[in-house]
C-alpha cells in the first residue's frame, strides 16, 4: 500500500514567523509519526525560510519512520544529506528564489550531472529519487541516471482534477507505466489533498509513497492534526 510521508515544512514556517520555538518542530514530527504517518519529509532551502539545516540534524536521531530530505543538490545540501544519511533523498531542481517547487528535472540535459550526484548518495546507502514531470521521455532518461525512484510532480494533476479527473490522470498513468517498465520505484507529491488523493492512488495503485505537506497542514487547522493524518490514511486505504 502507498505510504504517507508528511512534509513538516509548514510547521517551521509558522515557527520562524515569530523567531521562537513554537510550534516545536521535533514534537510536531514525532506527533505525525504517533498519529500514523509512515514517513517524515523536509525540504531545507539555502535561505532556511522554513526547515533549517539544524532541524534536519536534530530530527534524524529521534525519528522512527522513514526520513526523506528533499532539495536542490548544491554543495551544502549534499554535505547535509551525507551527514544525516536519511532513508531517502529526493533531488529537486529549485532555484534559490522560488516560492515552492515548480518544475521537475530535465533528465536529458542534466543526465550526467544527476549521475554524479546520485552515485555519491548511493555510495552511502541512501535511496535516491528524482522529482520529475509526467513525461515518458524524462522518466526513461531518469532510469539511466542510476536513481532508485522518481517522484511525479503532481501540481498539474491537482489543477485539472476538478475539471476532468480522467484527463488529469492520463499523463501520470503513462509516466507511471514507463517508470514501472524501467524498474523504478514511484513516489508522488505536490498539491495532493483529501479531494484528489484517492483517485490518483486508485488509478496508479503501485505508487510507493506520497509526500503531502501544505494541504495536510491546512486541513489540520480545522480538523486537528491527528484526525487529519488519519483522514489521509483512510483515503489511501480506500483507494485499494
Amino acid at each position: 500500500m502507498t505510504r504517507l510521508s508528511v512534509n513538516i515544512n509548514k510547521f517551521a514556517t509558522l515557527r520562524n514567523a515569530r523567531g521562537h520555538n513554537l510550534p516545536d518542530i521535533l514534537k510536531a514530527a514525532l506527533d505525525c509519526e504517533r498519529f500514523g504517518a509512515e514517513g517524515i519529509t523536509v525540504h531545507p532551502r539555502p535561505d532556511e525560510r522554513h526547515i533549517r539545516y539544524r532541524d534536519v540534524l536534530d530530527l534524524k536521531p529521534i525519528l522512527t519512520t522513514e526520513f526523506n530530505i528533499e532539495g536542490n543538490p548544491i554543495p551544502a545540501f549534499i554535505d547535509l544529506v551525507l551527514k544525516v544519511k536519511p532513508a531517502q533523498v529526493t533531488l529537486v531542481p529549485d532555484s534559490e528564489d522560488v516560492l515552492t517547487s515548480n518544475a521537475g528535472w530535465d533528465t536529458i540535459k542534466n543526465k550526467e550531472y544527476l549521475k554524479g550526484v546520485i552515485s555519491t548518495f548511493k555510495e552511502h546507502g541512501i535511496r535516491t529519487s528524482i522529482f520529475i514531470d509526467p513525461v515518458v521521455q524524462m522518466i526513461e532518461n531518469a532510469a539511466e541516471t542510476g536513481c532508485d525512484r522518481v517522484e511525479l510532480y503532481t501540481e498539474a494533476y491537482a489543477d485539472l482534477y476538478k475539471e476532468s479527473p480522467e484527463k488529469a490522470i492520463k499523463p501520470y498513468f503513462e509516466a507511471a507505466e514507463a517508470a514501472k517498465k524501467c524498474g523504478l520505484g514511484l513516489n508522488a507529491g505536490h498539491d495532493l489533498n483529501l479531494e484528489n488523493l484517492r483517485y490518483f492512488i486508485h488509478t496508479i495503485p503501485y505508487i510507493d509513497e506520497v509526500s503531502i505537506g501544505h494541504a495536510l497542514i491546512c486541513d489540520a487547522l480545522y480538523m486537528g492534526l491527528e484526525p487529519t493524518i488519519k483522514a489521509y490514511l483512510k483515503e489511501i486505504a480506500s483507494a485499494y
